[in-house]
């Protein structure tokens, strides 16, 4: 079971997230990133992709699809919170979007 992550470590883990463009959610623990690709089978193509590693670490991500965008959210629900799987799978669709181009 993962753990929420402390304020000490939020501080080092989620600092590079933020500076590729995650945020901080509004209503809740969690992170948030919207991604462009150039249309809708660059979307669905990288949300295939990204799916694979959401389930070979069993941390599935919230996430919609319009067209060429995509909207997740990150979560670990069993600590109501952030925590390393978060960011790892945030740092992994991160290195995906190379994939996209």
């Amino acid at each position: 079971m993962s753990e929420k992550l402390s304020e000490e470590t939020r501080k080092t883990v989620l600092a590079p997230l933020f500076n590729t463009g995650w945020e901080m959610t509004d209503d809740r623990d969690g992170i948030t990133k919207t991604f462009v690709f150039n249309d809708f089978a660059d979307a669905f193509g990288w949300m295939t992709r990204a799916a694979i590693w959401a389930e070979k670490w069993n941390h599935h991500p919230e996430w919609s699809n319009v067209y060429n965008k995509v909207v997740v959210t990150l979560i670990t629900h069993d600590v109501d919170g952030l925590s390393s799987l978060d960011a790892k799978l945030a740092r992994k669709m991160d290195g995906l979007m190379g994939d996209a181009k």
